[in-house]
């Protein structure tokens, strides 16, 4: 059974930035898409960004884009999300996701996912 484990977060002001780490475990090689959803009270888990196994392919939602970066790391098996430019709407808990599937129709969708992290929180000061 693979395991997700988040690092990173915290209490930002306002036009910083922060740095998520997810270290991916048991039998990590399994693993092929991957991303990055955030969920606040009484929401719906949204879409951040993913990334393919390639380590190259990634997508964005609308709301991030050229503020936050997702990379990833196939030897140490470390998934990142780097943020900047941090906005008080950005305050989320954020979940990392492992897919053992690659697919480009469904790998911006929450349902293609079946290994989650336990949530790191992301809290943005005006």
């Amino acid at each position: 059974q693979v395991k997700v484990v988040e690092s990173g977060g915290g209490l930002v002001q306002a036009g910083g930035s922060l740095r998520l780490s997810c270290a991916v475990s048991d039998s990590p090689a399994t693993v092929k898409d991957m991303a990055w959803f955030r969920q606040t009270p009484g929401k719906e888990r949204d879409f951040v960004a993913c990334i393919r196994r390639d380590a190259v392919t990634t997508y964005y939602a609308d709301s991030v884009k050229g503020r936050f970066a997702i990379s990833r790391d196939i030897e140490k098996e470390i998934l990142y999300l780097e943020m900047s430019n941090l906005k008080p709407e950005d305050t989320a808990v954020y979940y990392c996701a492992a897919s053992p599937r690659q697919d480009l129709w469904t790998m911006t969708k929450k349902e293609a996912y079946g290994w989650w992290g336990q949530g790191a929180q992301v809290t943005v000061s005006a």
